[in-house]
């Protein structure tokens, strides 16, 4: 195992434990509103704390891009990108769906992943060329094609401007595949892309760390990304398709002519 990858699943597991110990205490944390529909916990931000320790105790040269605290610049080429808890309104409300989601970034090329689901005990990996894996088992996308795809989703609740978008494209794909699950960890839903659980997923206006280590591990598990252009922009404009060969392409085609002309950017 690569070494800084061993330390990032150290990190995802040492805030994992925080989240799931502060479960029973969850009608007692501290919850701040960042936005309509966006709120942070004090869990978030201590698992963040705990991730940040780790990593830069081992590698105190490295930036940072983070969801709670920012980015933390310097200057020799590596970027860890984290979401200390992706699926906060799932976990404020007892829902058992969310993760610890790390990337690693070399001079802007993705190259070690981790998505760490505490409650299941299900750690998702992927190293550059070495493959993704899911505890000790080797990943691979599905060989589904979208008329028996399972397909998941993410509404656009921070930019509800899109949604009337997001509702046609929706549209479009619905009648098409054998069903649409909207989980609410997109971290989660990639890693699912990644192990075949769901064959596709699309989202609008996702951020760079709610997507870095589910693109890394769906690459690495055969799998295709791209924007809603079928370009590799999803980290600049958060709207994001993946799949299977197969059904990203699909996907890709049956959602275009429903974009507006902001989102075909």
């Amino acid at each position: 195992m690569h070494p800084m990858l061993n330390i990032a699943i150290r990190a995802a597991r040492r805030a994992g434990e925080l989240i799931v110990r502060s479960r029973d205490q969850r009608q007692d944390l501290h919850i701040d509103t960042k936005g309509q529909n966006d709120f942070v916990s004090e869990v978030d931000r201590q698992a963040e704390s705990a991730i940040i320790e780790i990593l830069h105790k081992a590698y105190p040269n490295h930036a940072i891009l983070a969801e709670e605290s920012g980015a933390k610049k310097t200057g020799d080429g590596y970027q860890w990108v984290i979401d200390p808890l992706d699926g906060t309104t799932n976990f404020l409300h007892g829902h058992p769906q969310f993760c610890v989601s790390i990337a690693l970034k070399y001079k802007d090329t993705l190259d070690q992943a981790v998505i760490y689901d505490p409650l299941r005990g299900e750690l998702f990996t992927a190293s550059r060329g070495q493959g993704a894996w899911l505890n000790d088992r080797r990943l691979r996308v599905s060989s589904s094609t979208l008329n028996n795809a399972l397909l998941g989703t993410g509404f656009p609740f921070r930019i509800q401007h899109h949604l009337n978008a997001y509702l046609e494209t929706f549209k479009a794909l619905f009648p098409l595949v054998s069903d649409v699950r909207r989980a609410g960890s997109a971290a989660l839903d990639l890693a699912y892309v990644a192990s075949g659980r769901l064959d596709g997923f699309w989202e609008i206006g996702l951020k760079e760390w709610d997507m870095a280590a589910g693109v890394l591990i769906i690459q690495e598990a055969g799998g295709l990304v791209s924007d809603f252009s079928g370009g590799n922009d999803y980290f600049k404009t958060g709207n994001i398709i993946v799949g299977n060969p197969k059904v990203h392409k699909s996907i890709l085609q049956a959602i275009q002519p429903h974009l507006s002309v902001e989102l075909q950017k």
